[in-house]
């Protein structure tokens, strides 16, 4: 896909999220990486990881896609949020990039596969704003059978999403908020948008997997959770993952307190009874094995990041025979 639209005046209009931003000559997007350069728009990022590590793929969080597999991880500097909860926030708000880094996406492939790594995680930072270089990559990763995985805040433009499904096998997705006001005046973003995107990434055969970090006193009332899990329920599917994350302070939300494990269990609960089959909790000592829907079979046993067990048979559930929604080879 081209990335952007050429408009009057020699301004252009990015395509690559849905802030969609409209920018002169010389002047840089929302995120702080894309930029107006000749007419032309120019990911500044591109090539540039700032962040790079091997990480379990349950990590990302991805419980449902090649499970005790190892996956190569890099984010950039830039964000197109301004989550004032973010966990990594030194490089999501940062503009200035390291250009002495410099790793070529056939280079990031040979990394991947020197290290192991049977997927590719663009994570980290807001992946959408470095989607150029992250398609690069990905295209060349699918063609050897290495699978690639978006960790994103769902912001992306619809023709980005669109374009997503000749390359990308799953994402992770935020959910952080069912208030369009909160989305708007405190994330930079929009609900509605986000309900969108997982909507169509469900309708193009993307594997999506839904985070929402539990903030009391944010994001934690009863009527809201329901809302959510209903939507997740009857607009996605009931096998759509849903990781219900407990907070720890930091960034600009130091002074907030943890998230209980009372405040998550509630909301476990209030996604069980919404009929979702597959709800997990992180960040706490609680419940992360995957259960078969059907007969009740334990199919993955967890300890963290850690995978103790793995009861299940080319997708499907040793005892009942249920295919089990995922990706699994």
């Amino acid at each position: 896909m081209k990335y952007y639209l050429n408009l009057q005046d020699k301004k252009i209009k990015c395509l690559l999220c849905q802030h969609y931003c409209k920018l002169k000559d010389g002047q840089t997007g929302i995120c702080g990486v894309n930029k107006n350069q000749n007419n032309k728009l120019q990911t500044l990022v591109y090539g540039h990881p700032t962040a790079l590590n091997l990480d379990p793929i349950e990590k990302k969080p991805m419980y449902h896609v090649l499970p005790n597999s190892t996956a190569l991880s890099f984010g950039t500097v830039g964000c197109n949020f301004q989550c004032p909860f973010c966990q990594n926030w030194e490089i999501s708000q940062e503009k200035n990039i390291n250009k002495k880094i410099k790793v070529t996406p056939k280079q990031m492939v040979d990394l991947a596969i020197q290290n192991g790594a049977k997927s590719i995680a663009y994570t980290y930072n807001e992946p959408t704003i470095f989607y150029p270089y992250a398609k690069d990559i990905g295209v060349i990763a699918r063609d050897i059978g290495i699978r690639n995985i978006f960790v994103t805040n769902g912001f992306e433009s619809k023709e980005v999403v669109s374009d997503m499904k000749t390359w990308l096998d799953g994402a992770n997705v935020d959910l952080k908020s069912w208030d369009e006001r909160y989305y708007k005046k405190i994330l930079k973003g929009g609900l509605e948008v986000v309900k969108q995107t997982l909507k169509n990434m469900v309708s193009l055969g993307i594997w999506v997997e839904i985070t929402t970090l539990i903030i009391e006193g944010e994001n934690d009332n009863d009527k809201d959770l329901k809302a959510m899990a209903d939507f997740i329920a009857h607009e996605l599917g009931r096998h759509v993952p849903w990781h219900l994350s407990a907070f720890h302070p930091d960034y600009k939300m130091r002074e907030h307190q943890t998230t209980s494990n009372k405040t998550i269990k509630k909301a476990y609960n209030i996604a069980k009874d919404a009929g979702l089959w597959y709800v997990y909790l992180g960040n706490t000592n609680m419940h992360t094995d995957t259960i078969c829907p059907k007969c009740g079979t334990i199919l993955i046993q967890r300890n963290g990041y850690g995978t103790n067990a793995i009861n299940i048979t080319d997708g499907t559930c040793p005892k009942c025979n249920r295919k089990i929604e995922g990706i699994w080879r």
